[in-house]
Formats: structure tokens, C-alpha cells, sequence
């Protein structure tokens, strides 16, 4: 009985709180350094040297990832779209996080953006973690496919295009999953409108 406790007491150990999985996810993606000249044009000579051109030097994204917990008792990360699939990558490989649990997959509707929430836990360590990306673009709203890293994503990305329209670059079948290929529209966006077959009380 001693020897099963002190397994669940080490098993307790392993187990990242969300600060500590925030400063390891954070390394990751460095925030870049931001300009540190001022903001003032910056000149620069010609080949020539008798003349002066301006140049205004392009800002930083000083932000790749957004943290936050949001009343949850899971971190939650906000990440770009050009940095999902290398994320979820790293959350799943790295030996720290072991994320190798996708237990839920839900598409969203912001009402101005769509996006994806993914739940995410370790077998291994126990911890859990909440992962969201978002796009402005309702006409084309695409994000990578992530059931490389996580099979079962497969068909949760499947009823997401379904019912949101949101497509996954690199799935390997991507098509409705419930509805019928005739069916029109995303029941599930805050905008969708069926006259026929809406209930509305």
C-alpha cells in the first residue's frame, strides 16, 4: 500500500502546473526583440554619398503565442495560424509536455472569426492543455490538419468542415461527415440560415 502511494505521489511530481508549462511552451517561440532604435525614419547614403534616402524599417510581431487561463483550470494558448502545426508538434514530441492525448476538437464560431479549440492531455505527465486558432476569413477559413500528430483528429476535423466550413490543409479525405454532399451552407456558423428546415420558436 506504502509502495502505491508513493507511485501517486511521483506521478503528482511530474505533473506541470500551468506557469511552468507556459515558460517551456513560451521558449519555444522567443518573442522577438522589438526595434530598439526609435521609431524615426533611418537614413541612409547612396552610392553615390551626396544624397540621402529614408527607410522605414518594418515592426515586429512582438507576440506568437497568447497565454491565459480565462477561469479555466487548464492554460490556454492563442496561437497564429502559420505556427499550429509546428506547435502542436512540439506539444506533442517534446518528453516534457507528451501531449499525446487529443481528447476533444470543437470548431468555434466568434462571431467575427472562426477557429478551432483543441483539448489536449498527457498520458504520461497528466497535465492538460487548451489550444486556439482563429482566422477573420469566413469565405475561406483554413487551418493545417493536425491528424499527422493526432489520428483521431481525422474525423473531428471532418465534422468541423461540416458543420463550420473551416478546412484542414493536408487532410487526407476531407468531406462532410454528417450532412449530405448537397447540403448548403455550415448549420453551426452564427450566420447560417435555413428557412426550411430551421425551427424557430
Amino acid at each position: 500500500m506504502k509502495d502505491s502511494m508513493k507511485d501517486f505521489d511521483d506521478l503528482d511530481k511530474d505533473i506541470m502546473t500551468n506557469q511552468e508549462l507556459q515558460e517551456l511552451i513560451g521558449s519555444w517561440f522567443p518573442i522577438p526583440a522589438m526595434e530598439k532604435e526609435s521609431d524615426a525614419p533611418k537614413v541612409v547614403e547612396t552610392e553615390e554619398g551626396s544624397e540621402e534616402d529614408t527607410v522605414l524599417e518594418e515592426k515586429i510581431d512582438p507576440s506568437l503565442l497568447e497565454f491565459s487561463e480565462e477561469g479555466s483550470q487548464f492554460l490556454n494558448i492563442m496561437v497564429q495560424q502559420e505556427q499550429l502545426h509546428s506547435l502542436m508538434s512540439q506539444l506533442r514530441n517534446n518528453i516534457e509536455t507528451n501531449l499525446d492525448y487529443l481528447f476533444c476538437l470543437t470548431g468555434v464560431d466568434w462571431g467575427t472569426d472562426l477557429g478551432v479549440v483543441y483539448h489536449l492531455e498527457s498520458t504520461t505527465h497528466r497535465h492538460s492543455l487548451v489550444v486556439k486558432v482563429k482566422t477573420p476569413d469566413r469565405e475561406y477559413p483554413t487551418f493545417d490538419s493536425v491528424c499527422d500528430i493526432w489520428k483521431t483528429a481525422e474525423f473531428h476535423e471532418r465534422e468541423v468542415y461540416d458543420f463550420f466550413g473551416i478546412k484542414f490543409n493536408n487532410h487526407p479525405n476531407l468531406k462532410r461527415l454528417f450532412l449530405t454532399d448537397e447540403w448548403e451552407g455550415f448549420p453551426l456558423r452564427k450566420d447560417y440560415v435555413d428557412e426550411i428546415n430551421m425551427v424557430i420558436k
